[in-house]
């Protein structure tokens, strides 16, 4: 698909996501670094079902299938099979920083943080639906690198029940930082402080 017709897009599918973390969707990217998603098994979404880019109800809504024998089943734990919650907290991250991709934001995209986390409920092999749904409460773009910074807060429910919360979830596009030629060593092979 054209990079134009992207940014009009309001929901996706998974083959589309698929594509997007494989950057294989868009056909014609900007010349600066797209962000992109995890590829699985890490990517924590299957579909997007909506995004609002109003700025009076900047939203997001996505799902993802729970399946008997996803990765984190196998190992977390092995007599009590549960999704971790941070796997949760990271589809809220990761769907904060398609909801810039899907504004024009370019670059590499990484977590900064959030203020609270509250659970009260779990995922297990034998659920359906994740779905999360989160609200922007900022979104703030650079005009001439066409970085970002986003805040929202996000909840994650199982088959239609809330179990977590996540507010004020931040996440930053930065230039330069990408590190493609991995395992091979260059300038952005080793971590530290972002600046």
């Amino acid at each position: 698909m054209k990079y134009a017709d992207f940014l009009k897009k309001d929901s996706f599918s998974h083959q589309e996501l698929l594509g997007f973390a494989y950057r294989t969707l868009i056909c014609d990217p900007p010349e600066s670094m797209m962000l992109t998603l995890p590829t699985p098994p890490m990517l924590m979404i299957d579909k997007v079902l909506s995004i609002s880019k109003d700025s009076n109800a900047m939203s997001l809504i996505a799902e993802k299938k729970v399946h008997l024998d996803d990765w984190f089943f196998q190992c977390h734990f092995r007599y009590d099979p549960v999704q971790p919650g941070c796997l949760g907290v990271d589809a809220i991250w990761q769907l904060l920083g398609f909801y810039c991709a899907c504004s024009g934001a370019v670059g590499t995209g990484r977590a900064l943080g959030c203020k609270e986390i509250d659970f009260f409920g779990q995922i297990r092999p034998h659920n359906r639906i994740v779905r999360y749904e989160i609200t922007i409460r900022r979104q703030q773009m650079h005009p001439q690198l066409l970085t970002a910074v986003i805040i929202g807060s996000g909840k994650v429910f199982v088959d239609d029940q809330h179990i977590y919360t996540v507010k004020d979830a931040k996440v930053g596009t930065f230039l330069k930082i990408n590190y493609a030629n991995y395992p091979f060593l260059n300038d952005n092979a080793i971590g530290g402080a972002i600046s």
